[in-house]
Protein backbone atom coordinates (compact mmCIF):
# COMPACT_ATOMS: atom_id res chain seq x y z
CA UNK A 1 0.00 0.00 0.00
CA UNK A 2 2.82 2.05 1.14
CA UNK A 3 4.57 1.64 -2.01
CA UNK A 4 1.34 2.62 -4.15
CA UNK A 5 0.96 5.55 -2.51
CA UNK A 6 4.88 6.63 -2.64
CA UNK A 7 4.69 5.18 -6.92
CA UNK A 8 1.26 7.29 -7.37
CA UNK A 9 3.32 10.77 -5.44
CA UNK A 10 6.67 10.00 -8.19
CA UNK A 11 4.13 9.76 -10.87
CA UNK A 12 2.03 12.71 -9.72
CA UNK A 13 5.57 14.72 -9.69
CA UNK A 14 6.85 13.75 -12.70
CA UNK A 15 3.64 14.99 -14.21
CA UNK A 16 3.86 17.98 -12.74
CA UNK A 17 7.46 18.53 -13.59
CA UNK A 18 6.66 17.56 -17.36
CA UNK A 19 3.67 20.43 -17.31
CA UNK A 20 6.03 23.39 -16.23
CA UNK A 21 8.90 22.65 -18.12
CA UNK A 22 6.51 22.07 -21.13
CA UNK A 23 4.13 25.60 -20.58
CA UNK A 24 7.14 27.06 -18.87
CA UNK A 25 6.87 29.49 -21.23
CA UNK A 26 3.41 30.56 -19.96
CA UNK A 27 4.95 31.41 -16.53
CA UNK A 28 7.22 33.67 -17.50
CA UNK A 29 6.39 35.71 -20.24
CA UNK A 30 3.09 37.43 -20.00
CA UNK A 31 2.84 39.51 -23.39
CA UNK A 32 -0.69 42.20 -23.82
CA UNK A 33 -1.69 42.66 -27.17
CA UNK A 34 -2.51 46.31 -28.74
CA UNK A 35 -3.25 47.11 -31.90
CA UNK A 36 -0.12 49.96 -33.48
CA UNK A 37 -2.93 52.46 -34.50
CA UNK A 38 -4.30 52.03 -30.48
CA UNK A 39 -1.09 52.73 -28.94
CA UNK A 40 0.26 55.12 -31.14
CA UNK A 41 -2.79 57.29 -29.65
CA UNK A 42 -2.59 56.74 -25.91
CA UNK A 43 1.74 57.33 -26.99
CA UNK A 44 0.76 60.86 -27.91
CA UNK A 45 -1.33 61.85 -24.89
CA UNK A 46 1.89 61.07 -22.87
CA UNK A 47 3.96 63.16 -25.33
CA UNK A 48 5.68 60.05 -27.14
CA UNK A 49 5.80 59.10 -30.31
CA UNK A 50 6.38 55.66 -32.85
CA UNK A 51 9.88 54.70 -33.16
CA UNK A 52 11.50 54.59 -35.85
CA UNK A 53 8.85 56.81 -37.41
CA UNK A 54 9.20 54.31 -41.13
CA UNK A 55 9.87 50.78 -40.78
CA UNK A 56 8.92 48.34 -38.64
CA UNK A 57 8.00 49.34 -35.19
CA UNK A 58 10.49 49.02 -32.37
CA UNK A 59 9.20 51.14 -29.61
CA UNK A 60 8.07 54.19 -27.96
CA UNK A 61 9.98 57.32 -28.04
CA UNK A 62 9.80 60.76 -25.60
CA UNK A 63 11.93 63.97 -26.82
CA UNK A 64 13.69 65.93 -24.25
CA UNK A 65 12.66 70.07 -24.77
CA UNK A 66 16.04 70.78 -25.57
CA UNK A 67 19.25 68.47 -26.84
CA UNK A 68 19.42 65.08 -25.47
CA UNK A 69 22.12 64.26 -22.77
CA UNK A 70 21.53 60.94 -23.81
CA UNK A 71 19.28 58.22 -25.03
CA UNK A 72 18.11 55.19 -22.79
CA UNK A 73 17.05 52.47 -24.68
CA UNK A 74 14.56 50.49 -21.86
CA UNK A 75 13.65 46.77 -22.18
CA UNK A 76 10.71 46.49 -19.72
CA UNK A 77 9.52 43.35 -17.58
CA UNK A 78 7.98 39.65 -18.35
CA UNK A 79 4.11 41.57 -18.52
CA UNK A 80 1.91 44.06 -20.76
CA UNK A 81 3.67 45.95 -23.16
CA UNK A 82 5.81 49.23 -23.77
CA UNK A 83 2.91 51.53 -23.65
CA UNK A 84 2.43 50.52 -19.81
CA UNK A 85 5.74 52.02 -19.14
CA UNK A 86 5.73 55.71 -19.52
CA UNK A 87 6.17 56.87 -16.32
CA UNK A 88 10.14 56.37 -17.61
CA UNK A 89 9.63 58.73 -19.85
CA UNK A 90 9.91 61.52 -17.19
CA UNK A 91 13.60 61.56 -17.52
CA UNK A 92 13.15 63.48 -20.36
CA UNK A 93 12.91 66.26 -18.09
CA UNK A 94 16.48 65.47 -17.16
CA UNK A 95 17.43 65.72 -20.76
CA UNK A 96 17.39 62.03 -21.51
CA UNK A 97 15.70 60.84 -24.36
CA UNK A 98 13.79 57.77 -23.52
CA UNK A 99 13.18 55.03 -25.54
CA UNK A 100 10.76 52.07 -24.28
CA UNK A 101 11.54 49.25 -26.37
CA UNK A 102 9.11 46.45 -27.98
CA UNK A 103 9.29 43.01 -27.95
CA UNK A 104 8.34 40.52 -30.28
CA UNK A 105 5.06 39.13 -28.98
CA UNK A 106 4.06 41.94 -27.03
CA UNK A 107 1.96 45.18 -28.02
CA UNK A 108 1.75 45.31 -31.53
CA UNK A 109 4.14 43.44 -32.67
CA UNK A 110 4.32 39.92 -34.23
CA UNK A 111 6.22 36.86 -32.74
CA UNK A 112 6.36 34.57 -29.45
CA UNK A 113 8.40 35.68 -26.64
CA UNK A 114 11.46 33.62 -25.56
CA UNK A 115 15.32 34.59 -24.46
CA UNK A 116 16.66 33.97 -27.83
CA UNK A 117 14.66 36.16 -29.69
CA UNK A 118 14.08 38.61 -27.19
CA UNK A 119 18.04 38.67 -26.97
CA UNK A 120 18.59 38.99 -30.58
CA UNK A 121 16.02 41.24 -31.44
CA UNK A 122 17.25 43.85 -28.34
CA UNK A 123 20.46 43.87 -30.49
CA UNK A 124 18.86 44.83 -33.40
CA UNK A 125 17.11 47.76 -31.46
CA UNK A 126 20.09 48.82 -29.61
CA UNK A 127 21.70 48.66 -33.02
CA UNK A 128 19.25 51.10 -34.71
CA UNK A 129 19.12 53.67 -31.92
CA UNK A 130 22.73 54.54 -32.39
CA UNK A 131 22.14 55.08 -35.88
CA UNK A 132 19.21 57.33 -35.40
CA UNK A 133 20.62 59.26 -32.28
CA UNK A 134 24.19 60.35 -31.91
CA UNK A 135 24.36 61.26 -28.30
CA UNK A 136 25.48 58.23 -25.57
CA UNK A 137 23.44 55.48 -24.82
CA UNK A 138 22.31 53.96 -22.03
CA UNK A 139 21.06 50.60 -21.57
CA UNK A 140 18.41 50.12 -18.88
CA UNK A 141 15.83 47.13 -18.27
CA UNK A 142 13.36 46.26 -15.61
CA UNK A 143 13.10 42.97 -14.20
CA UNK A 144 13.07 40.52 -17.37
CA UNK A 145 14.23 43.12 -18.93
CA UNK A 146 17.24 43.33 -16.80
CA UNK A 147 18.13 40.37 -18.46
CA UNK A 148 17.66 41.28 -21.68
CA UNK A 149 19.93 44.35 -21.17
CA UNK A 150 22.52 41.94 -19.42
CA UNK A 151 22.44 39.89 -22.35
CA UNK A 152 22.47 42.54 -25.38
CA UNK A 153 25.07 44.44 -23.23
CA UNK A 154 27.39 41.33 -23.59
CA UNK A 155 26.96 41.28 -27.43
CA UNK A 156 28.01 44.75 -27.87
CA UNK A 157 29.72 46.13 -25.00
CA UNK A 158 31.41 48.89 -27.13
CA UNK A 159 27.70 50.43 -27.64
CA UNK A 160 26.66 51.15 -24.40
CA UNK A 161 28.04 53.94 -21.98
CA UNK A 162 26.25 53.02 -19.25
CA UNK A 163 23.34 50.23 -17.93
CA UNK A 164 20.67 50.70 -15.78
CA UNK A 165 19.39 47.48 -13.68
CA UNK A 166 16.16 47.61 -11.99
CA UNK A 167 14.62 45.06 -9.91
CA UNK A 168 17.03 42.42 -11.46
CA UNK A 169 18.29 38.90 -10.34
CA UNK A 170 21.68 37.37 -10.78
CA UNK A 171 20.39 34.12 -12.46
CA UNK A 172 16.98 33.28 -13.32
CA UNK A 173 17.67 29.93 -12.39
CA UNK A 174 17.95 31.52 -8.43
CA UNK A 175 15.21 32.60 -8.92
CA UNK A 176 12.97 29.80 -10.02
CA UNK A 177 14.27 27.49 -6.99
CA UNK A 178 13.23 30.29 -4.53
CA UNK A 179 9.47 29.87 -6.17
CA UNK A 180 9.38 26.48 -7.24
CA UNK A 181 12.09 24.38 -4.41
CA UNK A 182 10.54 21.03 -4.98
CA UNK A 183 11.31 20.82 -8.98
CA UNK A 184 14.53 19.97 -10.87
CA UNK A 185 14.53 23.71 -12.30
CA UNK A 186 18.10 23.40 -13.16
CA UNK A 187 17.45 20.92 -16.15
CA UNK A 188 13.65 21.87 -16.54
CA UNK A 189 14.95 25.73 -17.30
CA UNK A 190 14.92 26.67 -21.01
CA UNK A 191 15.73 30.76 -20.75
CA UNK A 192 18.53 31.15 -18.67
CA UNK A 193 18.83 35.19 -18.65
CA UNK A 194 22.20 34.32 -16.70
CA UNK A 195 23.02 38.23 -16.01
CA UNK A 196 26.10 37.03 -13.81
CA UNK A 197 28.10 35.31 -16.69
CA UNK A 198 26.95 38.31 -19.30
CA UNK A 199 27.96 40.98 -17.20
CA UNK A 200 31.07 39.20 -15.71
CA UNK A 201 33.73 41.58 -17.62
CA UNK A 202 31.05 44.55 -17.38
CA UNK A 203 33.58 47.95 -17.16
CA UNK A 204 30.97 50.36 -17.88
CA UNK A 205 29.33 52.24 -15.17
CA UNK A 206 26.33 49.92 -13.66
CA UNK A 207 23.28 51.32 -11.37
CA UNK A 208 21.40 48.73 -9.87
CA UNK A 209 17.87 48.91 -7.77
CA UNK A 210 16.26 46.02 -5.83
CA UNK A 211 13.22 46.67 -3.58
CA UNK A 212 13.20 46.08 -0.46
CA UNK A 213 10.27 44.08 -0.10
CA UNK A 214 10.38 42.44 -3.38
CA UNK A 215 8.34 38.74 -3.32
CA UNK A 216 8.93 38.29 -7.16
CA UNK A 217 12.34 39.09 -7.36
CA UNK A 218 13.98 39.10 -3.81
CA UNK A 219 16.38 41.77 -3.28
CA UNK A 220 19.19 39.28 -2.52
CA UNK A 221 19.40 38.38 -6.31
CA UNK A 222 20.12 41.77 -7.44
CA UNK A 223 22.39 42.72 -4.08
CA UNK A 224 24.34 39.29 -5.28
CA UNK A 225 24.53 40.45 -8.76
CA UNK A 226 25.74 43.87 -7.57
CA UNK A 227 28.00 42.60 -5.29
CA UNK A 228 29.56 40.46 -8.14
CA UNK A 229 30.52 43.78 -10.73
CA UNK A 230 34.06 44.37 -10.81
CA UNK A 231 32.90 47.82 -12.81
CA UNK A 232 32.11 51.28 -11.60
CA UNK A 233 28.54 50.35 -9.67
CA UNK A 234 26.08 52.34 -7.68
CA UNK A 235 23.39 50.51 -5.64
CA UNK A 236 19.99 51.91 -4.23
CA UNK A 237 17.75 49.60 -2.07
CA UNK A 238 14.15 51.14 -1.91
CA UNK A 239 12.75 51.27 1.46
CA UNK A 240 9.70 49.41 1.82
CA UNK A 241 8.73 48.66 -1.72
CA UNK A 242 7.59 45.45 -3.87
CA UNK A 243 8.34 44.17 -7.39
CA UNK A 244 5.54 46.20 -8.84
CA UNK A 245 4.98 49.37 -5.97
CA UNK A 246 8.51 50.78 -5.71
CA UNK A 247 7.64 53.78 -8.00
CA UNK A 248 5.31 54.66 -4.72
CA UNK A 249 8.45 55.05 -3.19
CA UNK A 250 11.01 56.96 -4.60
CA UNK A 251 10.27 60.64 -5.87
CA UNK A 252 12.04 63.63 -7.99
CA UNK A 253 15.21 63.42 -6.17
CA UNK A 254 15.78 59.69 -6.37
CA UNK A 255 15.11 59.94 -10.44
CA UNK A 256 17.28 63.03 -10.81
CA UNK A 257 20.33 60.68 -8.53
CA UNK A 258 20.31 57.70 -11.05
CA UNK A 259 20.09 59.99 -14.09
CA UNK A 260 23.00 61.73 -12.68
CA UNK A 261 25.45 58.71 -12.65
CA UNK A 262 24.11 57.26 -15.86
CA UNK A 263 24.63 60.30 -17.60
CA UNK A 264 28.24 60.50 -15.77
CA UNK A 265 29.98 57.86 -17.78
CA UNK A 266 33.36 59.14 -17.31
CA UNK A 267 33.54 58.21 -13.98
CA UNK A 268 36.51 56.36 -12.59
CA UNK A 269 37.01 52.53 -12.65
CA UNK A 270 36.18 50.92 -8.97
CA UNK A 271 33.86 53.91 -8.05
CA UNK A 272 31.28 52.32 -5.66
CA UNK A 273 28.49 53.31 -3.68
CA UNK A 274 25.00 51.91 -1.82
CA UNK A 275 22.13 53.49 -0.12
CA UNK A 276 19.13 52.60 1.21
CA UNK A 277 16.33 55.01 -0.19
CA UNK A 278 13.12 56.22 1.77
CA UNK A 279 11.03 58.54 0.28
CA UNK A 280 11.00 61.57 2.98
Amino acid sequence: MIRRIVLQLMIAGLLLAGGIAMFQDRLLYFPEQVGLPALQAEAQRDGLRIWPAEGEFRGLVREPEGPARATLVLFHGNAGHAGHRTYYAGLARLGVRVILAEYPGYGPRSGAPGEEVMVADAAETLALARRDFAVPVLLAGESLGAGVAAAVYARAPESVAALWLITPWDRLVNVARHHYPWLPVDWMLRDRYDSLTHLVDVQIPVAVMVAERDTIVPARFGRHLYEQLRAPKRLWQVSGAGHNDWLDHVDERWWAEVADYLLQSHRAKGDTASANWKRP
